[in-house]
């Protein structure tokens, strides 16, 4: 841990997760899913679940971040295979269970979708697909696990997704997102691979940098946050993905 935690501290004194003592927030009382037989709810349970709860509230719910109105989150990782999109997919589980506005999450990732198979769902039809017709985003998305959690998946054009992330359609079908729904969190390339992160960032109200615990390099992900600050693109924090949690669960409970 104290190896994790340095990490995150010489790349900017980002979020952890889970938090720091001292920083730890109240326990969050999850309310049942509202399920659907064709779109089962995510497979998140025990603590795992309540430090996602405790990331949702720091990105979302708490004071400072609701008068900061975050509607529109990025979330991208260090490198590749670091769980931008597994994140990415709870946090917004998580983040409908919480609040009564709608949530959509987004596969931005149009170089190598992966956003629809957290989900188990197919991705034939989504955000590509749209940007080629200016017919209403309402026939793209597709209601998950709540009656408040939609997903524009990636679709099924991928060719020149270069062009496609950096194109004002592309832009337009962003704030046509943002005027639909309350949140919109996006899944997007992770940063050391392309600058996906970059060009969508600024025209979003931040972006969450993923990190794979035992495994993203701190020059790595250093420059992460470089770039993205050269960028003006604002940092969230971090998160500290795929974290081992020594302590038996009895012990966990009553810390």
């Amino acid at each position: 841990m104290s190896r994790n935690f340095e990490l995150l501290q010489q790349v900017g004194g980002m979020l952890e997760m889970p938090a720091a003592p001292e920083e730890a927030v109240e326990p969050v009382t999850m309310p049942p899913l509202e399920t659907e037989p064709s779109t089962p709810a995510l497979d998140v349970a025990g603590k795992v679940r309540d430090e996602i709860a405790k990331l949702v509230l720091n990105l979302f719910l708490l004071p400072a971040a609701q008068a900061q109105a975050r509607r529109q989150v990025i979330f991208a990782g260090a490198e590749a295979g670091a769980g931008s999109s597994w994140m990415c997919a709870r946090v917004a589980e998580v983040l409908a269970s919480q609040v009564r506005g709608s949530v959509c999450v987004v596969d931005c990732n149009l170089r190598s979708p992966g956003l629809h198979r957290q989900f188990a769902v197919d991705n034939h039809f989504g955000l590509s697909d749209a940007l080629l017709r200016s017919d209403p985003l309402q026939q793209y998305v597709r209601q998950l696990s709540r009656k408040n959690l939609w997903l524009l998946s990636c679709g099924s054009s991928t060719e020149n997704w270069e062009e496609k992330v950096g194109s004002g359609s592309l832009r337009l079908r962003l704030a046509e997102l943002r005027a639909q729904f309350d949140y919109v969190l996006m899944d997007v390339a992770s940063t050391n691979t392309c600058n996906d992160g970059i060009v969508l960032g600024s025209s979003s109200d931040g972006i969450v940098l993923v990190l794979k615990a035992n495994c993203t390099r701190r020059d790595v992900a250093r420059k992460a946050l470089q770039e993205l600050k050269a960028a003006n693109v604002p940092v969230l924090g971090a998160v500290l993905n795929q974290r081992t949690f020594p302590i038996p669960d009895n012990i966990y409970n009553s810390l």
